[in-house]
């Protein structure tokens, strides 16, 4: 065996991804929203890029003509309909007349008390957050400086329920307190308001709002630390044989631990705000389906005539060369929001052709599709479909889907055909819905129920369906009060 170090030379093939390859993969896989501001960024940096300028003022394709022409109809038929007899009777000259030497045209020393005070929205003010809540209680607060040091380590470690995501021991190092002040600290936490904050788990969390409501109630808190498991299943005949109690008391807890808050902490969290744009939108025109394409905010582009002409012309080598670089890079640009247009504009159009029963009756007529189909049917990869597909929105006359909606595994039909995976799910959230609420359907019941509707599925498949659209099981649903 050789093992001498020396240099050789081979032949090996490989795929390399260019910089534009890169570039346009990356461009597909933007949604509208990052499409817009990817293009205003390549605005600023490359200067031989430009706007075409009154973009804003394009003409409308046919289809939106027609879609614009509808809805102004509509309107106009009506304001006729609500305004028609109406309108001749309003003397609006009278009315502007009055209307002037009201009160609501009063400037100077006969101005109301409110004229010279600020706007509403100048004296808003953003929501107060938990950490801040909770601190201002404790600035309130009489205790010693190792508790009140505990007691910001704690609150700074809350999660969004307000629950403490940090041990003690932790709270001890950062801290620098002792055991002692750390107790207190937690003692003084979970009375502060909203009560329950700074609690390690449920059971904590129930115990102490049930300390703090019913302090004298001897019972409650045993059923809550041993018997809460049976509380979630609904098993009142093994907490009514333990405890000795009587079932209607069993009950009536049960009533009383709904009043809880779990989360204490979650009145206080602001949830992001999450905006969509769809990228496409679906309309019917005439009684055929049209495809939109979004193009609200995204500026067409062109090459700058002046870095064109400053290129022909020839000028210091570098300054060309460095002209003929970004030149390049903004054709290749162009090209590429072109392609990407297209692109999701024919996978759209292979979508609608495939899922017309959905366009027109909803879930329950979406049919088995997977990312292959569509990827056969228009000639491209299927991680070009994926790409084209993923966070990129469309608005229908039944809301607004992610493109990856359209993709279902089938579920086969007693008939001999195939129901998508997603109208199963309708199906199933349909029953669940409609169900008397004091005998739930369980699974195999569900499972039952579809195989009379020509669906033939397993009693683990619907539980699995169940599960991923987040419906607890039949022994959680079941009200006994």
């Amino acid at each position: 065996m050789d093992l001498s170090i020396g240099l050789k030379l081979a032949m090996t093939q490989k795929l390399v991804m260019t910089q534009q390859l890169q570039q346009a993969i990356k461009l597909l896989q933007l949604n509208q929203q990052e499409m817009a501001a990817s293009i205003d960024a390549e605005l600023e940096r490359n200067p031989t890029l430009e706007e075409v300028p009154g973009t804003e003022e394009a003409p409308l394709s046919e289809a939106e003509m027609a879609v614009m022409d509808k809805v102004a109809a509509q309107a106009r038929e009506t304001t006729e309909q609500s305004n028609g007899a109406q309108e001749n009777e309003i003397d609006w000259k009278k009315f502007l007349e009055e209307h002037i030497a009201s009160n609501a045209f009063k400037t100077g020393a006969s101005a109301g008390y409110y004229d010279d005070l600020p706007p509403i929205e100048n004296t808003l003010s953003a929501s107060t957050g938990l950490v801040e809540h909770l601190a201002s209680q404790v600035s309130l607060i009489n205790c010693t400086q190792g508790e009140r040091h505990a007691l910001m380590v704690m609150i700074l470690n809350l999660d969004e329920h307000g629950w403490l995501d940090c041990d003690l021991d932790f709270v001890a190092e950062e801290s620098g307190s002792d055991m002692d002040d750390i107790e207190g600290a937690l003692m003084i936490i979970h009375a502060l308001d909203p009560i329950g904050c700074g609690s390690r788990d449920l059971k904590e969390c129930m115990l102490i709002q049930i300390k703090d409501r019913w302090p004298e109630d001897p019972f409650f808190p045993d059923l809550v630390t041993n018997h809460l498991s049976h509380i979630e299943e609904r098993n009142y005949s093994t907490i009514a044989r333990d405890m000795d109690m009587d079932m209607e008391d069993v009950l009536e807890y049960h009533k009383m631990l709904q009043t809880l808050d779990p989360w204490p902490g979650r009145a206080f969290a602001e949830p992001e705000d999450q905006y969509i744009t769809p990228d496409i939108e679906v309309v019917k025109v005439g009684g055929e389906w049209q495809i939109l394409q979004n193009e609200d905010g995204m500026p067409r582009l062109r090459l700058s005539s002046k870095y064109q002409e400053m290129f022909k012309e020839g000028s210091d080598k570098g300054d060309k060369e460095f002209v003929e670089k970004r030149l390049r890079a903004a054709k290749f640009l162009i090209e590429s929001i072109y392609k990407r247009q297209r692109t999701i504009y024919r996978v759209m159009e292979a979508i609608l052709r495939r899922q017309t029963g959905f366009f027109e009756h909803g879930t329950e007529s979406l049919r088995p599709m997977v990312l292959a189909d569509i990827a056969d049917e228009i000639g491209v990869h299927e991680s070009t479909v994926s790409r084209a597909t993923t966070n990129k929105y469309v608005q229908c006359p039944h809301g607004i889907f992610e493109l990856k909606f359209f993709f279902n595994a089938g579920i086969r039909q007693t008939t001999g055909g195939e129901l998508a995976s997603e109208a199963v799910k309708h199906k199933i959230r349909k029953l669940i819905a409609d169900e008397n609420l004091h005998k739930p359907y369980s699974d195999s019941a569900l499972a039952r129920l579809l195989k009379e509707d020509n669906i033939k599925i397993a009693r683990r498949t619907v539980a699995k369906y169940r599960e991923s659209m987040g419906i607890l099981p039949s022994t959680q649903r079941k009200k006994l009060f």
